[in-house]
Formats: structure tokens, C-alpha cells, sequence
């Protein structure tokens, strides 16, 4: 049962990071809809670059058991899109935990 391995692995850490979007109310909690946008535009993004290297024969399918075998297009399989998106988003939660880090440094210290 190795097939879909590396999905579960992507699968772990955006549900933890769900987790932590969800209790700090960081992105998704705080204003789903512009948070969703970006994740979309961002997918479709990568993607996009994604087919094109493709295309040009930069990269392929690779060969892992571990692959779940769902393709979204010829050498592209679902795995990939799970991965940008939890680049995405891991991305957005960092964004947003720096940000209210260095808004409370300010609140409690007004001359930085």
C-alpha cells in the first residue's frame, strides 16, 4: 500500500496547517474568500509553469511507487497540484504570523 504515500505526506502538513489557520484565524479564518483567491491564482500559476515545462521536455513523470497514479494531464499528477497549494499556503500562514509578530512588537514598543 505505498501508492498515494506521497499524497498522505502533502495531506499532513496542510491539515496542519489548517490547524494553525484555524486557531490564530490567520488567513482562511480571518478573510477566506481574498485567502482563496490568492491559492487559485497562485495554483493556476504554477501550473501553468508546470505545462510548460513540461511541454519543452524539462521534466516528466517521475517513476515512485509512492504516487497515488491520479494525473491531472499527462506527466502531471494530482500530487503536484496538492504540493503548490501547500506551498501556497504555508506561505500565507507564514505571511500572516510574521505580520501580527511585528504589529504586536510595535504595539508594545511605539519608538521602533
Amino acid at each position: 500500500m505505498i501508492g498515494g504515500l506521497y499524497l498522505l505526506c502533502l495531506c499532513v502538513p496542510l491539515a496542519g496547517m489548517g490547524a494553525l489557520d484555524a486557531r490564530y484565524r490567520l488567513v482562511l479564518g480571518r478573510a477566506a474568500r481574498p485567502a482563496l483567491a490568492v491559492l487559485a491564482i497562485g495554483a493556476v500559476y504554477f501550473l501553468g509553469w508546470d505545462l510548460a515545462a513540461i511541454a519543452a521536455g524539462h521534466y516528466g513523470l517521475g517513476r515512485s511507487p509512492a504516487l497515488s497514479g491520479l494525473m491531472l494531464a499527462p506527466h502531471l499528477p494530482v500530487e503536484e497540484l496538492v504540493f503548490i497549494v501547500v506551498l501556497a499556503y504555508t506561505t500565507l500562514v507564514l505571511h500572516a504570523l510574521v505580520a501580527r509578530a511585528l504589529a504586536r512588537r510595535r504595539a508594545a514598543d511605539p519608538a521602533r
